[in-house]
């Protein structure tokens, strides 16, 4: 990848572009991108984390950590990455499109996904496609079959190995 990666996070619900100026890009190659951030908006819940992009299996996991730097819970975002082909070899420009499904998984092992709804609102509407969809779903799916075979560590290392707890 070009060596000034500029991150755009694209949702559909609501319908928003926002840049990721503020994340560190720790590392990235043609399969992974991993990210240090603090939250955009101050927040009782949690402060910070670290992002994996796995542009590949297309969804982005990211370790999420209270102020006291303790675990809160993992955080998956099934996405894909667009890449802005109108940059200069100075710069490269990634926009992450949300695609709305999402999976928790929490500290205790225990799994949650949200957004279903959301997926089906957003394809009636006209806001993502029936492929982008079908992309979401087939994501997910491999996802949650890698957490329930116990394979999720593989995931979770990659993020590890750049946790720090000197944000």
């Amino acid at each position: 990848m070009k060596p000034n990666i500029h991150l755009y996070r694209r949702r559909f619900i609501p319908n928003e572009l926002i840049s990721l100026h503020k994340d560190e890009v720790l590392y990235a190659d043609e399969e992974l991108i991993l990210t240090r951030w603090d939250t955009l908006k101050p927040r009782a819940d949690f402060s910070h984390g670290i992002s994996a992009y796995f542009l590949k299996k297309n969804c982005k996991v990211t370790k999420v950590l209270s102020t006291n730097h303790e675990l809160v819970y993992w955080y998956c975002d099934i996405m894909q990455i667009i890449d802005n082909p109108q940059t200069n070899d100075n710069e490269h420009t990634l926009i992450m499109e949300d695609l709305l499904i999402d999976v928790i998984v929490y500290p205790d092992g225990s799994v949650r996904v949200l957004d279903l709804d959301e997926a089906a609102e957003a394809v009636e509407q006209g806001l993502i496609t029936t492929e982008m969809l079908c992309r979401s779903m087939r994501a997910a799916n491999n996802l949650l079959n890698d957490i329930y075979a116990d394979k999720f560590h593989k995931y979770q290392q990659e993020i590890e190995k750049y946790t720090n707890t000197n944000f």
